[in-house]
């Protein structure tokens, strides 16, 4: 008899609460499986990904388990009929040898786990020999592929979906095959090195809808090591302890939608109710209890319908029964701080009340994948002849930002590309060219370990927000660009003030780039208006650029899935180009202002420049701000302000 992984020792327990404390989460299961009836299987392995076996039968396994209902067996045996059948598990990309295998082993593993002793003999045997083909045709390929792809990919979901998968059909095939503890003895060693190479501030370069698919499969896997071994590696994680605070301020100010750096399909593939359950479980985090209720209770169906990534939310139900802790207490985010710097991604996010219309600005800067990704990297590749990071997720996108507002998306990333460019974000060009490997799908991979982007200076105080970013040594050396230096506040009332300090050894021609989702018209005094729905962003030049000015539709296509080769999606957004005439030098000074739609366009904006720098003043409907950038770093004398920092000083004069 196989021990009940994740059971073993608690089952009466969960079984008592199943109409007690559990119920909501007992309710989703049986819900979950529903659905899973009304599902029509294929006969032949489709080109598509198979990732969803995996859930379901360890869906239906649980119910089974708890229950002892006859039904949830009966389907679960029609759910592992197509992959014992089909002869690999994956076809369109490393078939067996990837996310498809690393799913269906840990899912049906846990389903051999926990109802394997219900099916009959020959049943228990074909699933079983199944299991053991497919973990040693992962575990082989991990073994011959050490240093390249995932197998030594410490930042990638993929290593980490894989070696879950691996683990859990080790431990619960222990005792039947004796070369399964190999595979959870080599994921072990794997995770025991991932840990410590997390970046401690929680951040994930890979963007919001990577960690959705992603940091579960972490946590799935401490939970089985810990039921395996005993062995404890929640509290050493410092990653985990804090990366429930990058998902919740990369979340829109409606909390349902997201903050989209780097690889998003769309801007609903952002929740994972069971994630936030395990995470509040284990660090006691009031607020992640609080998201998945709120989640569980009214946005489960929208992040279900309208999201892009598969197998998506609902087949967590499982984990969620499972990981939920009824003794955190659920508290709501309206007393934390409005914003926070993650400093391994150079990541500032700030809000202006966690209010749903609030505005929202998040501007990151850092060298691909984060600073300790980049030089732990550059160490193995120096050490061990390793390719150990993949960051084909992250965006040519340091110095950028996304701005938020009235409920709609102002100033605007790209999404999810097959070829990544800076064109397509909120930055800048050299000579027409972005930074890093143009065009490719990793524009990082194979630059020199000091070709990095950085935060310089982040200051957040009261309700204002300020960061200087400097990039300039991203670009190819041949453009010899000595500055690319972005100097970023956003006010109160959430006016952004940019201005970009641009220097080149020679006479280069500079491009300021703003991505909006539809285009910004020009009105009648020169400034333009982006309209979005029920909000529109307000665009003011301050500076003397002779720049010639147009805004073009740009078109990003992508392929987000290497299992589905034929799935294409495309966006349009709309952009506005300022280009410089060929100089050694250029000052952008730019303001953006959001307005609401039935509003009165603010007056204009204005500049003046004084001994301690630049002085923007920025009138509103009702009150003027005033923001003071020195671009020498120093920290502005102006008195009566507000806020201040190096670089950077800003007052509210209320009328």
């Amino acid at each position: 008899m196989i021990p009940p992984l994740l059971l073993d020792g608690r089952e009466d327990r969960l079984r008592a609460e199943l109409t007690g404390v559990r119920h909501r989460e007992f309710r989703r299961l049986l819900d979950e499986c529903e659905r899973l009836r009304g599902i029509e299987l294929p006969t032949e392995h489709p080109l598509a990904s198979i990732t969803y076996f995996g859930p379901a039968a360890a869906n239906l396994a649980l119910a089974h388990r708890l229950t002892g209902q006859p039904q949830y067996l009966d389907e679960l045996r029609r759910w592992l009929a197509p992959p014992l059948a089909f002869e690999h598990w994956g076809r369109a990309h490393l078939p067996d040898h990837d996310l498809d295998a690393g799913w269906l082993l840990h899912g049906l593993s846990l389903a051999l786990a926990w109802a394997g002793d219900a099916l009959d003999v020959g049943e228990r045997a074909r699933l079983r020999d199944r299991l053991i083909l497919q973990g040693t045709r992962l575990f082989e390929f991990a073994v011959e592929t050490e240093g390249d792809w995932w197998s030594s990919s410490y930042w990638q979901n993929h290593n980490w979906i894989c070696f879950t998968g691996l683990a859990t059909a080790g431990y619960v095939l222990a005792d039947e095959h004796p070369g399964a503890l190999a595979w959870a003895e080599r994921a072990k060693v794997n995770f025991d090195e991932v840990l410590d190479l997390l970046p401690a501030d929680g951040s994930n370069h890979e963007g919001v809808v990577y960690w959705r698919y992603g940091e579960p499969w972490l946590v799935s896997y401490l939970d089985v090591l810990r039921a395996a071994e005993g062995v404890d590696w929640f509290p050493r994680s410092e990653h985990l302890r804090e990366t429930f605070w990058f998902r919740l301020h990369q979340a829109a100010p409606d909390l349902e939608r997201i903050v989209d750096h780097g690889d998003c399909h769309d801007h609903r593939s952002g929740h994972s109710i069971a994630l936030y359950r395990k995470l509040a479980a284990e660090y006691r985090i009031p607020q992640a209890q609080w998201l998945a209720d709120r989640v569980s209770t009214d946005l489960l169906w929208r992040e279900a319908s309208q999201s892009g990534v598969r197998p998506g939310v609902l087949p967590e139900a499982y984990q969620e029964l499972l990981w939920f802790d009824p003794t955190v207490e659920a508290i709501g985010p309206e007393e934390l701080p409005t914003a926070r710097y993650f400093p391994d991604l150079g990541l500032v996010a700030g809000r202006t009340s966690w209010d749903a219309d609030a505005t929202l600005v998040s501007v990151k800067a850092s060298p691909g994948g984060g600073w300790r990704a980049w030089r732990e990297s550059h160490r193995h590749r120096r050490e061990r002849g390793w390719t150990t990071l993949n960051t084909g997720h992250h965006h040519p996108d340091a110095g950028a930002f996304v701005l938020l507002g009235g409920g709609e998306y102002l100033a605007i990333d790209e999404g999810y590309s097959s070829r990544k460019r800076t064109e397509h974000h909120n930055g800048v060009l050299v000579d027409g060219a972005g930074y890093g490997r143009e065009g490719h799908y990793d524009v990082h991979a194979g630059l020199a370990e000091d070709r990095v982007g950085e935060m310089l200076e982040v200051t957040l105080a009261g309700d204002w927000v300020h960061t200087v970013s400097e990039i300039g040594a991203l670009y190819a050396p041949e453009l010899g660009v000595r500055r690319l230096r972005r100097h970023l506040v956003r006010t109160p009332s959430g006016a952004l003030v940019l201005v970009d300090d641009l220097e080149a050894d020679t006479a280069r021609s500079w491009t300021w780039l703003l991505q909006t989702t539809h285009p910004a018209a020009p009105l009648d005094d020169g400034r333009r208006l982006a309209p979005a729905g029920a909000a529109g962003l307000l665009v003011t030049s301050l500076d003397d650029v002779d720049s010639i000015d147009v805004v073009h539709p740009t078109v990003v296509q992508a392929n987000p899935t290497s299992s589905t080769p034929g799935l294409e999606i495309e966006r349009v957004q709309h952009t506005l180009r300022r280009t410089s005439s060929p100089s050694h030098s250029a000052r952008f000074v730019s303001v953006l202002q959001p307005v609401r739609f039935g509003e009165s366009v603010p007056l204009a904006a204005t500049m003046t420049e004084d001994d301690e720098g630049l002085v923007v003043t920025i009138p509103g409907l009702t009150d003027v701000e005033q923001v003071v950038v020195r671009l020498d770093g120093a920290r502005p004398r102006h008195e009566g302000m507000d806020a201040a920092g190096n670089g950077f000083a800003g007052r509210r004069l209320r009328g």
